[in-house]
Protein backbone atom coordinates (compact mmCIF):
# COMPACT_ATOMS: atom_id res chain seq x y z
CA UNK A 1 0.00 0.00 0.00
CA UNK A 2 1.08 3.55 -0.58
CA UNK A 3 -0.31 6.81 0.73
CA UNK A 4 -1.88 9.29 -1.68
CA UNK A 5 -2.88 12.80 -0.70
CA UNK A 6 -5.93 14.54 -2.10
CA UNK A 7 -6.15 18.31 -1.98
CA UNK A 8 -9.52 19.47 -0.72
CA UNK A 9 -11.07 22.86 -0.20
CA UNK A 10 -12.95 23.52 3.02
CA UNK A 11 -15.55 26.12 2.14
CA UNK A 12 -18.02 28.07 4.26
CA UNK A 13 -21.07 30.22 3.85
CA UNK A 14 -22.14 32.76 6.48
CA UNK A 15 -25.93 32.59 6.62
CA UNK A 16 -26.17 36.04 8.16
CA UNK A 17 -24.70 37.40 4.89
CA UNK A 18 -26.42 35.03 2.51
CA UNK A 19 -29.91 34.32 1.40
CA UNK A 20 -29.70 31.15 -0.65
CA UNK A 21 -32.62 31.35 -3.02
CA UNK A 22 -34.21 28.01 -3.65
CA UNK A 23 -34.16 27.45 -7.40
CA UNK A 24 -37.44 26.51 -8.98
CA UNK A 25 -37.41 22.80 -9.67
CA UNK A 26 -38.62 21.46 -12.98
CA UNK A 27 -42.00 19.81 -12.96
CA UNK A 28 -41.92 16.33 -11.47
CA UNK A 29 -39.11 16.96 -8.92
CA UNK A 30 -39.81 16.84 -5.19
CA UNK A 31 -37.70 17.22 -2.05
CA UNK A 32 -38.39 14.55 0.56
CA UNK A 33 -37.47 15.49 4.15
CA UNK A 34 -35.47 13.07 6.29
CA UNK A 35 -37.32 9.99 7.42
CA UNK A 36 -35.63 6.90 8.86
CA UNK A 37 -37.57 4.84 6.30
CA UNK A 38 -35.66 6.64 3.52
CA UNK A 39 -32.20 5.62 4.79
CA UNK A 40 -31.80 2.90 2.18
CA UNK A 41 -32.98 5.24 -0.59
CA UNK A 42 -30.39 7.84 0.51
CA UNK A 43 -27.68 5.16 0.53
CA UNK A 44 -28.61 3.83 -2.91
CA UNK A 45 -28.77 7.36 -4.38
CA UNK A 46 -25.41 8.17 -2.79
CA UNK A 47 -23.90 5.05 -4.35
CA UNK A 48 -25.34 5.83 -7.80
CA UNK A 49 -24.03 9.40 -7.52
CA UNK A 50 -20.46 8.54 -6.51
CA UNK A 51 -19.70 5.02 -7.77
CA UNK A 52 -17.49 6.07 -10.70
CA UNK A 53 -16.34 9.45 -9.42
CA UNK A 54 -13.05 10.79 -8.06
CA UNK A 55 -14.43 10.89 -4.51
CA UNK A 56 -14.49 7.07 -4.45
CA UNK A 57 -10.70 7.29 -4.33
CA UNK A 58 -10.84 9.79 -1.48
CA UNK A 59 -13.63 7.99 0.40
CA UNK A 60 -13.67 4.33 -0.67
CA UNK A 61 -16.98 3.66 1.12
CA UNK A 62 -18.71 5.71 -1.61
CA UNK A 63 -17.74 3.08 -4.18
CA UNK A 64 -19.93 0.30 -2.80
CA UNK A 65 -23.60 -0.07 -1.94
CA UNK A 66 -22.72 -1.57 1.43
CA UNK A 67 -20.26 1.26 2.15
CA UNK A 68 -22.89 3.89 1.36
CA UNK A 69 -25.46 2.18 3.57
CA UNK A 70 -22.95 1.96 6.43
CA UNK A 71 -22.09 5.65 5.91
CA UNK A 72 -25.77 6.67 5.98
CA UNK A 73 -26.26 4.69 9.20
CA UNK A 74 -23.24 6.43 10.75
CA UNK A 75 -24.34 9.91 9.65
CA UNK A 76 -27.97 9.52 10.75
CA UNK A 77 -27.01 8.14 14.17
CA UNK A 78 -24.46 10.85 14.98
CA UNK A 79 -25.30 13.11 17.87
CA UNK A 80 -25.12 16.21 15.64
CA UNK A 81 -27.28 14.83 12.82
CA UNK A 82 -29.59 17.55 11.45
CA UNK A 83 -32.73 16.05 9.87
CA UNK A 84 -33.82 19.51 8.66
CA UNK A 85 -30.67 19.67 6.47
CA UNK A 86 -31.03 16.14 5.10
CA UNK A 87 -32.96 15.70 1.87
CA UNK A 88 -33.70 13.20 -0.84
CA UNK A 89 -34.55 14.53 -4.30
CA UNK A 90 -37.04 12.47 -6.28
CA UNK A 91 -38.20 12.75 -9.87
CA UNK A 92 -41.50 11.44 -11.19
CA UNK A 93 -41.45 11.01 -14.96
CA UNK A 94 -44.70 12.54 -16.25
CA UNK A 95 -44.95 10.16 -19.20
CA UNK A 96 -44.33 6.88 -17.36
CA UNK A 97 -45.22 7.97 -13.80
CA UNK A 98 -42.07 6.12 -12.63
CA UNK A 99 -40.14 7.61 -9.70
CA UNK A 100 -36.36 7.89 -9.48
CA UNK A 101 -34.40 9.06 -6.44
CA UNK A 102 -31.87 11.33 -8.11
CA UNK A 103 -30.21 13.40 -5.36
CA UNK A 104 -29.19 13.23 -1.72
CA UNK A 105 -27.57 15.44 0.91
CA UNK A 106 -27.09 15.17 4.68
CA UNK A 107 -26.32 17.69 7.40
CA UNK A 108 -24.33 17.44 10.64
CA UNK A 109 -24.02 20.09 13.33
CA UNK A 110 -20.34 20.46 14.23
CA UNK A 111 -20.82 23.22 16.83
CA UNK A 112 -23.80 25.18 18.13
CA UNK A 113 -23.72 27.61 15.21
CA UNK A 114 -21.76 25.57 12.62
CA UNK A 115 -23.24 22.94 10.33
CA UNK A 116 -21.45 20.73 7.82
CA UNK A 117 -22.89 19.45 4.57
CA UNK A 118 -22.15 15.80 3.88
CA UNK A 119 -22.03 14.01 0.53
CA UNK A 120 -23.97 16.09 -1.98
CA UNK A 121 -24.85 13.65 -4.72
CA UNK A 122 -26.80 13.88 -7.96
CA UNK A 123 -26.94 10.73 -10.09
CA UNK A 124 -25.24 11.19 -13.50
CA UNK A 125 -28.38 11.11 -15.69
CA UNK A 126 -29.76 14.11 -13.78
CA UNK A 127 -26.69 16.37 -13.74
CA UNK A 128 -26.59 19.69 -15.56
CA UNK A 129 -30.18 20.61 -14.67
CA UNK A 130 -29.54 22.86 -11.65
CA UNK A 131 -30.40 20.10 -9.19
CA UNK A 132 -27.05 20.38 -7.35
CA UNK A 133 -27.75 24.06 -6.68
CA UNK A 134 -31.28 23.26 -5.60
CA UNK A 135 -30.34 20.50 -3.14
CA UNK A 136 -27.50 22.56 -1.60
CA UNK A 137 -29.84 25.53 -1.18
CA UNK A 138 -32.50 23.28 0.40
CA UNK A 139 -29.89 21.89 2.81
CA UNK A 140 -28.62 25.37 3.74
CA UNK A 141 -32.18 26.57 4.38
CA UNK A 142 -32.69 23.53 6.62
CA UNK A 143 -29.59 24.45 8.62
CA UNK A 144 -30.79 28.06 8.89
CA UNK A 145 -34.12 26.88 10.32
CA UNK A 146 -32.22 25.28 13.22
CA UNK A 147 -30.25 28.41 14.10
CA UNK A 148 -26.98 27.50 12.38
CA UNK A 149 -25.04 30.58 11.25
CA UNK A 150 -22.14 29.03 9.32
CA UNK A 151 -22.31 26.05 6.98
CA UNK A 152 -19.14 24.24 5.89
CA UNK A 153 -18.45 21.68 3.21
CA UNK A 154 -15.40 20.10 1.64
CA UNK A 155 -14.77 19.49 -2.04
CA UNK A 156 -11.89 17.71 -3.74
CA UNK A 157 -9.83 20.35 -5.58
CA UNK A 158 -9.99 18.42 -8.88
CA UNK A 159 -13.79 18.58 -8.80
CA UNK A 160 -13.81 21.99 -10.45
CA UNK A 161 -17.47 21.80 -11.47
CA UNK A 162 -18.63 21.34 -7.87
CA UNK A 163 -16.14 23.94 -6.62
CA UNK A 164 -17.55 26.54 -9.02
CA UNK A 165 -21.11 25.61 -8.02
CA UNK A 166 -20.37 26.22 -4.34
CA UNK A 167 -18.71 29.55 -5.13
CA UNK A 168 -21.79 30.64 -7.13
CA UNK A 169 -23.97 29.77 -4.14
CA UNK A 170 -21.89 32.01 -1.85
CA UNK A 171 -19.44 29.56 -0.26
CA UNK A 172 -15.95 30.98 0.27
CA UNK A 173 -12.65 29.19 0.72
CA UNK A 174 -11.90 28.72 4.41
CA UNK A 175 -8.75 26.64 4.05
CA UNK A 176 -6.99 23.97 2.03
CA UNK A 177 -6.73 20.52 3.62
CA UNK A 178 -5.16 17.28 2.48
CA UNK A 179 -6.84 13.92 2.90
CA UNK A 180 -4.48 10.97 3.07
CA UNK A 181 -5.70 7.68 1.64
CA UNK A 182 -4.03 4.30 1.44
CA UNK A 183 -4.17 2.99 -2.11
CA UNK A 184 -2.97 -0.38 -3.39
CA UNK A 185 0.26 -0.37 -5.37
CA UNK A 186 -0.22 -1.51 -8.95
Amino acid sequence: MQISYFKRYRMQIDLSDANPNLPVLESGFTFLPWDEDLLEAHAQTKYQSFQNELDCNVFPCLGSEHGCERLMNEISSRRGFVPEATWLLRHRDPTTNMQVNCGTVQGIREQADVGCIQNIGIIPDYRGRGLGSAIVAQCVRGFASTGVRFVNLEVTANNTRAHRLYQRLGFRLLKVVFKSVEVPML
